[in-house]
């Protein structure tokens, strides 16, 4: 599989503790849609691909409403990035592509 298209299993360590998700990515050209799931719920994702790495926003509804600043590298199978969670500052992520 080529580029950034895949499936990863991804840790993000917030203060809340590791959140883990399925994130889903199908690129086209400079832009990407997929999804992001995890025990936090599900939402749909879309935002730009630059190379091998990839910048959106998210909406969490849980613990409270909030737009997270999601960027996000590919390395072969590995994915490392950061959440910016506004005055919350921003957490390490980091996965691992299981498809």
């Amino acid at each position: 599989m080529a580029g950034v298209d895949g499936t990863y299993e991804v840790t993000v360590k917030s203060p809340l503790g590791d959140q883990k998700s399925t994130l889903t990515v199908k690129s086209d050209g400079s832009t990407f849609t997929g999804t992001n799931s995890g025990a936090m719920g599900s939402a749909d994702v879309s935002g730009e691909v630059n190379g091998n790495t990839l910048t959106w926003k998210q909406q969490m509804t849980v613990p409270m409403p909030m737009t997270l600043d999601m960027t996000a590298t590919v390395d072969g199978d590995a994915i490392t990035g950061t959440v910016g969670a506004g005055a919350f500052g921003s957490f390490p992520m980091n996965g691992t592509r299981t498809a």
